[in-house]
């Protein structure tokens, strides 16, 4: 029997591997490139369409901590991930032509997998079924979920930043630095500005001219991706205290602080696109020139792509989800990724291995149990399905996990590792 998987992100993808890891056999349906969406540009699978970083590394950080758990757990994205990192300070950062076209790769060569190119428009009435649609899942399926879950699914929009030619930059009037000197040979290029510089550039975001959004003008953004220009408005300092802090960061052409910076990160492994890092927009096109180009550095940028705004969708997990990730109204359908309500490509990917284990266990007829609340992948599954009546999207953070003190943080990690082996160990041994 093929358990359907509907949606090859990097949810989709990762719990298709998991089905086939053990012992089963799927059936992953992706739309592109017959029908295509507001943010992909290829018809790779697993594309990242924001940011190419994957965030921290060190497991002190409760991003790094999860992706070891990932690792442990033999993630497919993961060993995409560290295949074809890029260097990131300590940030796992790919290059993420690569790293779509080696799961895309690797999907096709997995003989359990069988990857249909068309839109599921509906979910099938018979066998189970993993939705794993993402944040631009079609409108035709929208309306089949707002139908199987009761509730009417919550629309938000993320913003992604602009990439520029590394080869327009002014290099005069930029420094190769990683904050606190962390990164071989400083992974960041950072674009200084004076009080004065950034005065006028705040200014100048704050009156941009942006995409008028009609419908979606009550829209709420996910705090952690807000437009910049949506930051700008919440006062002058308020760049200069986030995306664009100066803090650990010395010009080495003054050896003074800068008042503030722009950081650009490595987009591909020969560094020749850059991506304006925390600078997510809804600015029409010829505004971002404009503005961005007060930047300094940026004054002669050429844009590869200019940022813009796509639909977000999640479902209001703890209303219609259990702790096995399935519908409550059908059991038969899971959900896995960012419409589940998690935010982040670890965390949908995350959510992606644990729908494809409970699938298969329930194919099997085996009973599933997600992993302790004190591992991340567990404190994720619970705050989805036990969540208030307010829920929003989220990202792992140490404040999930159960247990957790910020007096004995080492702890906190020894626990979820020690606990996620063990959890795989319950399930791989029934085999």
């Amino acid at each position: 029997m093929e358990i359907t998987v509907i949606g090859a992100g990097l949810a989709g993808v990762e719990a298709a591997h998991q089905i086939t890891r053990m012992g089963g056999r799927a059936v992953l349906f992706e739309m592109r490139p017959g029908v295509v969406t507001p943010a992909h540009r290829t018809s790779l699978l697993a594309e990242l369409v924001c940011s190419n970083s994957l965030k921290s590394l060190d497991l002190q950080n409760a991003h790094g901590l999860l992706k070891e758990e990932l690792r442990r757990m033999g993630s497919v994205i993961m060993e995409a991930a560290d295949g074809t990192a890029i260097p990131g300070g300590k940030a796992l950062v790919v290059d993420r032509d690569r790293f779509a076209a080696r799961l895309t790769e690797m999907t096709g060569n997995n003989p359990g997998i069988r990857l249909v190119r068309e839109e599921a428009r509906r979910i099938t009435e018979e066998g189970i079924v993993i939705v794993a649609t993402g944040p631009l899942t079609s409108d035709a399926l929208s309306g089949e979920l707002r139908e199987l879950t009761g509730e009417d699914s919550l629309f938000f929009f993320d913003a992604i930043s602009p990439i520029v030619d590394a080869a327009s930059i002014d290099y005069d009037k930029a420094f190769h630095a990683s904050r606190y000197m962390k990164g071989e040979e400083g992974d960041y290029l950072n674009c200084p500005l004076t009080r004065e510089e950034y005065d006028l550039f705040h200014e100048a975001l704050v009156k941009a001219e942006r995409v008028d959004l009609r419908e979606f003008e009550k829209t709420s953004y996910f705090e952690g991706c807000l437009p910049v220009e949506v930051l700008a408005e919440r006062g002058r300092k308020t760049l200069a205290f986030g995306p664009m802090k100066p803090v650990g960061l010395t010009d080495p052409r003054d050896g003074k602080r800068p008042y503030a910076v722009v950081q650009l990160r490595k987009e591909n492994a020969s560094g020749t696109m850059l991506n304006l890092v925390g600078f997510q927009t809804k600015m029409k096109y010829p505004e971002q020139d404009r503005v961005f180009r007060m930047i300094p550095a940026l004054k002669d940028a050429v844009f590869l792509r200019y940022g813009s705004i796509h639909r977000n969708t999640y479902i209001n997990a703890p209303l219609c989800l259990n702790e096995k990730l399935e519908l409550k109204a059908d059991r038969r359908i899971l959900f896995a990724g960012q419409i589940t309500g998690v935010e982040g490509y670890m965390e949908s990917t995350a959510m992606g291995l644990a729908a494809g284990i409970s699938a298969f266990m329930s194919a099997t007829g085996r009973e599933f149990h997600p992993p302790p609340s004190s591992t991340c992948i567990g404190a994720l599954i619970r705050y989805l399905t036990t969540g208030n009546r307010n829920f929003q999207p989220m990202n792992i953070n140490f404040g999930l996990i159960e247990g957790y003190s910020k007096k004995n943080k080492e702890a906190t990690v020894e626990t979820a590792l020690r606990e996620i082996e063990e959890w795989k160990n319950s399930f791989e041994l029934e085999k």
